[in-house]
């Protein structure tokens, strides 16, 4: 192959979306292209600079890529023998040049679908492909969001249209209550994971139909629908076509709650009573809940739900009655909407929220769903979401730590290994710290001069660097350090400690609050005293929060509790040697411990409060947080807080992302065929014992002595303290040891 081929071998992977150094390979090649496209290394290819493509050097460097993916797409894997998975979401954030994705959920999705790749999980990902995305934000003179809507063009993207043997588009069809719409499909590489990304735009549709799939959580109900329609129904009938047959089906929020319904008609069609049919499709479905608001649960009309679904209820032979009460809490209320996570919980056999205090919510929030008395007898867990640390960790982060730590990468998920972090001294982690910090500084500076909404930077290298970088729902309190203006202006204006501020997000194109939030806080940074010191960064996307969760001292989060679902941006930057002052809401309750960042408030429950209350109680706390000498002692990681951060990250929220999938997809459902009942029996007990292997086993064989830093009884936080228990390393050792294959090393 020639260096141009292997080039477009490792292009047509995302692979590449978390591998920086194979990325800085298509920056080489024309680095104006590359930037401009957002870092797309296809658009980069298409315009090489010949004398680069033929240099010698540059040969061997990407062969030396293309070897290191053969590898890694060849490499044995490690959990093959668990249950086949089919993730549906309605969003993925899998890297800045393919903006199909808004928030936290889809990069949720796009860091899952990359970590069962690493794993090795027979992983199927279903979603859509939306041309227009969410949209491009850009600003008037007065600091008012404006929104465009860039088309994505899939000959600059690696995505390959879904064809069959006779290399035809291959169609499913689905219904919009009698229209009939046809859809393709465009398939996406993700290391090992494939994703099916759902197409209407093509000649086959109407021009109204064609569109459905164009934009991401914009239009009306109807649209919205028919997205929902597509991706649930349509996702399974693309399964079907692929010859995929999945054991368990994830729906990643009600979005995709629909694929129930479909498995339901494909079980009725199949002869089975309805009692029967349910059980089945509960067996395989799964559900994960991250709304925390009851508004915010998509919920439908019940005249344009029986409208759309018309056909569907006709081929599953059930009354318009019958088929509205999966979505209804009072099925004989006529007036009450069909909703989504109501019908994802009705049909689903494990439900969890996405922290722990979000599955409190979520229980409280659907107590009188299941009649009960307490909410702790709502069948509803919680998995704490993570991240997918190689998508996050900046390439100089990953050289800083390299040679500080050895293997970190690979050893990320092992608790004793990030004990060697308390070998690295404070002088150390500070020029970790500053290095990061001139990096983010130097980004924003150039990038400030390009973008729509004017601002001059004076942004010092040298001053501690705030971040907040998020959606501006109104709920996140974006403008609350600005709660009490006088009092803000006062810190940032400090001389003797200087604090700058950079904010970055987009608020949904009907969100007129969210919108204000902007223009608020772009009021603030026009002051004469503050101009260039708080500055906020446009078209937030995935390389500027990447920038900025490597390169910001402190993370700034402050949500209305308990309205943050987890939150995993300042997971990220933990591994940076960051600090976060944050709400006691989404992940932060467990990954707080007191000295590795700050907590705003005190109590972290799922109880409500006056919101003019609790505006003024956390500005309160912020202020008094920024100014305290405890602040400046952390800061210059005096008292080893900075170690501490790193060593939270390691061994707790790298690893969750990992034990969530495992977990999750350890429940494996019942079967008829008792030979594919022991596969899947031995499956579940090969990811149980992996997973305790991955965080017991590995201190096992280096001593009870080795283990006790990380093992030990747990205080009513869930934090490790005190001597190990051995009725406790017994019972773990009994775990690793047990199962069908007792005794076999699978974390080697």
């Amino acid at each position: 192959m020639t260096t141009e081929q292997k080039l477009e071998a490792i292009a047509s992977n995302l692979w590449w979306s978390w591998n920086s150094e194979v990325l800085d390979l298509f920056s080489q090649l024309n680095p104006a292209a590359f930037r401009e496209s957002v870092n797309n290394p296809i658009v980069a290819l298409k315009q090489a600079d010949p004398d680069v493509l033929n240099s010698e050097r540059f040969a061997q460097e990407v062969d030396t890529a293309y070897e290191a993916l053969q590898e890694y797409l060849t490499a044995a894997r490690r959990y093959s023998d668990g249950p086949q998975t089919a993730y549906f979401c309605m969003e993925y954030g899998l890297h800045e040049s393919l903006p199909i994705y808004s928030g936290g959920l889809g990069i949720l999705a796009g860091d899952h679908a990359k970590a069962a790749s690493d794993l090795g999980l027979p992983f199927t990902a279903i979603g859509l492909f939306l041309r227009e995305g969410y949209f491009a934000q850009h600003f008037d003179e007065n600091g008012w969001q404006l929104e465009s809507h860039p088309t994505l063009d899939p000959t600059d993207h690696p995505v390959k249209q879904v064809v069959d043997e006779n290399n035809q588009p291959i169609e499913v069809i689905v219904h919009l209550g009698r229209q009939e719409l046809r859809l393709r499909a465009w398939h996406l590489a993700v290391g090992r994971t494939n994703l099916y990304l759902l197409d209407s735009d093509y000649d086959g549709n109407s021009p109204e139909l064609r569109t459905l799939t164009y934009r991401l959580y914009q239009g009306d109900s109807k649209t919205r629908l028919r997205q929902e329609i597509i991706l649930g129904i349509g996702g399974v009938r693309l399964l079907r076509k692929l010859g995929i047959d999945p054991e368990v089906y994830h729906m990643n929020e009600g979005h995709c709650a629909f694929l129930a319904l479909e498995l339901l008609r494909e079980r009725l069609a199949a002869g089975d009573k309805l009692e029967d049919a349910e059980a089945w499709v509960r067996e395989r479905c799964v559900f994960t809940t991250h709304t925390p608001v009851m508004a915010g649960h998509d919920r439908f009309d019940p005249q344009l739900f029986s409208e759309q679904m018309e056909t569907l209820r006709e081929q599953m032979g059930l009354t318009g009655y019958d088929l509205l009460s999966y979505g209804r809490v009072s099925p004989h209320d006529p007036a009450e909407t069909f909703t989504m996570t109501v019908l994802a919980l009705k049909l689903s056999r494990q439900a969890n929220g996405v922290s722990k205090l979000n599955g409190e919510v979520a229980r409280r929030q659907w107590q009188h769903l299941y009649g009960v008395d307490s909410p702790d007898a709502v069948p509803i867990g919680h998995v704490t979401n993570g991240i997918h640390l190689p998508t996050w960790a900046s390439p100089l982060a990953r050289t800083f730590l390299n040679e500080r730590l050895g293997d970190w990468m690979e050893n990320r998920t092992d608790a004793l290994f990030w004990q060697r972090v308390n070998e690295i001294s404070d002088e150390d982690l500070w020029w970790y710290r500053s290095m990061l910090r001139r990096a983010l500084i130097e980004f924003a500076s150039t990038y400030l001069q390009k973008q729509s909404l004017l601002q001059t930077s004076r942004l010092d290298p040298d001053a501690l660097t705030i971040g907040f970088a998020r959606r501006f729902a109104t709920y996140k309190r974006a403008p609350l350090l600005f709660h009490n203006e006088e009092r803000a202006i006062k810190l940032l204006e400090s001389v003797d400690r200087p604090i700058q501020v950079i904010y970055s997000g987009k608020a949904h194109p009907a969100d007129e609050g969210g919108k204000k939030f902007i223009q608020q806080i772009y009021r603030i940074s026009q002051y004469p005293s503050l101009r260039g010191k708080v500055v906020i960064l446009e078209n937030y996307n995935m390389a500027i929060g990447r920038m900025l969760v490597s390169g910001c001292d402190v993370w700034l989060n402050n949500p209305r509790r308990p309205m943050e679902a987890s939150g995993t941006s300042g997971q990220k930057v933990a591994i940076h040697g960051g600090l976060n002052l944050s709400i006691l809401d989404g992940w932060w309750p467990e990954g707080y411990d007191g000295k590795n960042g700050w907590a705003i408030g005190t109590d972290a429950s799922a109880d409500y409060m006056d919101p003019e209350e609790q505006d003024e109680q956390d500005s309160q706390t912020t202020h008094r947080q920024l100014t305290s000498a405890r602040w400046r002692e952390r800061c210059a990681s005096r008292d080893g807080t900075r170690a501490s951060c790193v060593q939270c990250v390691g061994p707790t929220r790298l690893s969750s992302l990992h034990a969530r999938i495992m977990l999750q997809l350890s429940q494996f459902p019942r079967s008829r065929d008792p030979e594919r009942t022991k596969g899947w029996r031995r499956g579940r007990d090969r990811l149980a014992r992996a997973y305790a292997c991955e965080r017991v086993a590995r201190l096992f064989r280096r001593g009870e002595r080795a283990a006790r830093p990380v093992l030990g009884k747990r205080n009513n936080r869930g934090r490790v303290s005190g001597t190990v228990r051995r009725d406790f390393l017994r019972l773990a050792l009994r775990l690793v040891e047990s199962g069908p294959e007792a005794g076999r090393p699978v974390c080697q």
